[in-house]
């Protein structure tokens, strides 16, 4: 069986998942033929790096036009002729991939490349099958496309809102996001804490912002070393080095503990020690948090994915959300004072949890082969 993984942009939670998936496949199947590719590097390399760079200033300068061109109905029928001229001038370059590859399975992580994909299935009429995985909680209209076999989303609502949208149900299998194996694996808690130097009764803060180090890290972990009480903290940096240099100063001013992390190979190990998170709600990083029961609070979440992500959050019983950054710690004392509170949101969150998403959805995509579907 070949097995064609798509997804945009080479770190991006949509490489992630479908990086998690094509080890599940190898491990249920070793025979499996795999390729993965960026799917808009692909066929639009410079396009990439203009629309790229041109989100990034969105995002950073005027969010409110995000949040407008989000799923917004409107502008995706505006777009549907630009985005139809797009599809049929990719095919030239998916061509030779497709020819030689010769997929029986195309899966994407990402809507831009399902589209793609999609349209040119329907344009050469092939055999293969086309799914659509989705690596957030916000169902968006982008993904719907003729063509798409079918479509795994991470929870009951978004299955509903493609119910509502015309999908049919048995296209829709409500399956998780995908991630990596371990995190529905455990090496216990002490022992964790043992080899991280950590006191299990004294509560833990994990503080992430994603693999660029945004979001209000700065401002929480400032917040959180004022608070009286005996605190904990472990601060993941990505690729901020200026927030690198600046804990190592805190670090000598504080009397609690502080660990800090630019790339972390054992996040897992540290959302399983951890008390709460401070964190970006990205599908990704969600996703893991839910798999391993940890609750989460969310600081002023962007327009568009992470504040759909936030709701669904919010609304489970998962997390909390801070919009004014000078309230964290306060918010964050309340919820440690509060022990049932807090258990009833880790509880929220293994109920939501999907931690063996990407087994399966290998199990989905082996399935197709011997159409045992249902």
């Amino acid at each position: 069986m070949r097995v064609l993984l798509m997804y945009i942009s080479p770190v991006s939670g949509h490489r992630q998942g479908a990086v998690a998936i094509s080890k599940s496949l190898k491990a249920l199947d070793p025979d499996c033929e795999i390729k993965s590719i960026n799917g808009f590097g692909y066929t639009y390399p410079v396009m990439e790096k203009i629309i790229n760079a041109a989100y990034m200033g969105v995002i950073k300068n005027v969010p409110q036009v995000w949040e407008y061109l989000y799923d917004n109905p409107k502008v995706i029928k505006f777009s549907e002729k630009w985005k139809q001229s797009i599809h049929k001038s990719s095919h030239k370059k998916l061509k030779p991939l497709m020819d030689e590859f010769k997929p029986d399975v195309v899966v994407c992580t990402q809507a831009f490349p399902c589209g793609m994909v999609a349209d040119y299935k329907k344009e050469n009429n092939l055999p293969i099958k086309v799914i659509g995985v989705l690596t957030d909680y916000a169902p968006h209209l982008y993904w719907l496309h003729e063509g798409v076999d079918y479509y795994v989303v991470p929870s009951e609502d978004a299955r509903q809102r493609y119910v509502n949208e015309g999908v049919p149900d048995a296209s829709i299998k409500t399956l998780g996001i995908p991630i990596r194996r371990k995190f529905a694996e455990s090496t216990g808690v002490a022992n964790i804490a043992q080899k991280l130097g950590l006191d299990l009764n004294i509560p833990t803060v994990l503080i992430m912002g994603g693999g660029q180090g945004l979001g209000p890290m700065k401002e929480a972990v400032k917040s959180l070393v004022r608070l009286e009480r005996p605190l904990q903290l472990i601060v993941i940096c990505g690729t901020n080095v200026k927030l690198v240099h600046w804990i190592k100063k805190v670090q000598r001013h504080t009397d609690k503990k502080i660990i800090f992390y630019d790339y972390a190979n054992n996040v897992d190990e540290l959302m399983e020690v951890s008390s709460l998170i401070v964190s970006k709600p990205g599908g990704m990083t969600t996703s893991e948090c839910l798999a391993k029961g940890l609750p989460m609070v969310i600081v002023d979440p962007i327009p568009g994915q992470e504040e759909r992500n936030s709701q669904f959050l919010v609304n489970q019983g998962i997390a909390i959300r801070v919009d004014d950054k000078r309230h964290i710690a306060i918010e964050i004392e309340k919820l440690l004072n509060d022990p049932k509170k807090l258990a009833a949101m880790k509880e929220a969150a293994l109920k939501n949890g999907k931690p063996l998403a990407a087994e399966n959805i290998a199990h989905l995509i082996l399935d197709l082969r011997t159409g045992n579907l249902g």
